[in-house]
């Protein structure tokens, strides 16, 4: 009998995939990556890459997890025993992510306080830095919890937690119901307010305006591909993870179609209402659109805030933009440790508290580092190295495997379009037998050489300019250790319960689902 937990509808699923998808990243990284890689011309490799990378992977996961009904690590040695490491290696790539994500949401908490008396005032930048931070002079000093940041992490927990606890159905399903209609309504508040200010049409030329030229670069495509690998929350587990909760017979083509295009939607109205405050305050400073633009903390910490000071009623509108970020990271906060708590809970045989108790628990003791002095320098190292050598090569791991080592595409297709309404036909193996590695395999092989490279070019250096022995621990480190111990997890062996081999068998399927 299968006891596994299961969304109480579709519309539940979907809403939670939807709200893993889009985070941070949809606000402060598309606009900038798109309007950096030839503006409306980007669309055209972006469109590329949802189709032929970003849905066809969401499918393959949303098969894994579906099929298979665990978390990755239990879902990976259910399709073959020799590929749980693997699901291991995405399980712990997710929990170094949630250590600091929380802190950059507990960040957005304090900023949506401050923008009600402007506290930044004019100097944005230094007020981040200096007075809110309070940042340590050299990277790898840790120093001290920052109180204004440590108080706004424990609420970011005390949330995340509170809704783990009440369980995939009451908890995270019933959140991200409320979370993603709400963020959706902020947005397009910020979005239309945006649009409507002086100079917003000439940010929105420069967000739009194709540059044609660009598209013939390969650094475009492999930019536009990057992006809605890393956008598309896959590669690290947690699409499987939330596909794991659907009932036996769940359409799950269908689904990767809906979550693929609703994110891209959602970074398409970030992108104008970025674009617009940007034109806004290129226009109040009389500058190009180009001396303002940028992407990621300084983005939403500091040019935001900038904006902010110049709008009529901008106490308002900061609240509501900070307010989104908050709503946006906390539905990717817990779907990614989700992630780990599942798998705990599969492995060591543990309830749910339990698990939530050790998971989350664990990573929110570790989040406090990124919350004191130095924590800045750590969460840049650890991103970037997570991120560049973590997501993108287990994903690339992940694809070469199933389709090439294993040759499970025809049995996961079967399986698919047994459920499905929609055929993951030819299309589905060729985007992932040939297009997916073929990019991504181009993009790892550039990044590594890349990185390399930088340690014997005095002029470039390491990454950020940071020590090599910085850059070594905690970005090297972490990027390698997660492997290391991903294989060490996999030699526990399983219970029974593992091993069972009903886990895929079911009846009628499920009306709406």
């Amino acid at each position: 009998m299968d006891n596994r937990p299961q969304w109480g509808t579709r519309a539940g699923f979907v809403m939670a995939a939807i709200g893993s998808a889009v985070g941070l990243g949809n606000i402060w990284r598309f606009p900038y990556v798109a309007y950096e890689n030839g503006g409306g011309a980007f669309f055209l490799p972006y469109l590329f890459a949802i189709l032929t990378a970003g849905i066809p992977i969401l499918i393959l996961e949303f098969t894994i997890g579906q099929k298979f009904r665990g978390s990755a690590p239990l879902s990976f040695f259910r399709l073959n025993k020799k590929l749980e490491w693997l699901g291991w290696w995405q399980v712990l790539i997710s929990f170094v992510i949630a250590t600091y994500y929380a802190v950059i949401i507990a960040w957005a908490i304090s900023y949506t306080f401050f923008s009600f008396n402007k506290a930044w005032g004019e100097d944005t930048g230094g007020f981040l830095f200096s007075k809110y931070l309070h940042l340590a002079e050299t990277p790898g000093e840790v120093g001290a919890p920052v109180l204004g940041v440590f108080g706004p992490l424990v609420v970011v927990w005390a949330i995340t937690l509170f809704i783990l606890f009440k369980g995939v159905k009451k908890g995270i399903e019933k959140a991200n119901k409320i979370f993603i209609p709400t963020l959706l309504v902020i947005f397009t508040i910020i979005v239309i307010r945006a649009v409507t200010l002086e100079g917003a049409s000439t940010g929105l030329n420069s967000f739009f305006q194709p540059n044609w030229d660009k598209i013939m670069s390969g650094e475009v495509w492999v930019a536009a591909y990057g992006h809605i690998f890393f956008s598309l929350s896959i590669g690290f587990a947690i699409m499987i993870t939330y596909a794991s909760y659907l009932p036996k017979k769940s359409d799950v083509v269908n689904n990767a179609f809906i979550t693929g295009f609703a994110n891209s939607g959602f970074e398409l109205l970030a992108g104008i209402g970025v674009f617009a405050a940007l034109g806004f305050m290129a226009a109040q400073a009389n500058v190009p659109v180009e001396e303002v633009a940028s992407a990621g903390v300084g983005l939403a910490f500091a040019v935001f805030p900038q904006i902010i000071n110049q709008m009529p009623f901008g106490e308002f509108f900061g609240a509501l933009f900070f307010l989104s970020l908050v709503f946006a990271g906390l539905t990717s906060l817990i779907s990614i440790c989700e992630v780990f708590i599942a798998a705990v809970q599969d492995k060591f045989n543990l309830t749910r508290n339990k698990a939530v108790i050790y998971g989350a628990g664990l990573a929110s003791l570790i989040s406090i580092l990124y919350s004191t002095n130095g924590g800045l320098y750590f969460l840049d190292v650890v991103d970037y190295f997570i991120n560049q050598f973590g997501i993108a090569v287990a994903g690339l791991v992940e694809v070469i495997l199933i389709a090439w080592v294993f040759k499970q595409m025809n049995p996961l297709q079967a399986h698919a379009n047994a459920i499905s309404d929609i055929r993951a036909g030819g299309w589905w193996k060729i985007c992932l037998g040939v297009i997916t590695p073929v990019v991504l395999g181009y993009m790892m092989f550039d990044l590594f050489k890349q990185n390399i490279l930088q340690q014997f070019d005095n002029a470039t250096g390491n990454y950020e300019g940071y020590a090599t022995s910085f850059i070594l621990f905690p970005g090297v480190f972490i990027a390698a250790g997660v492997i290391i111990l991903g294989i060490v997890f996999s030699l526990k062996k399983w219970g029974s319960a593992a091993l069972n081999d009903n886990y895929s068998s079911g009846s009628d399927k499920e009306v709406g689902l």
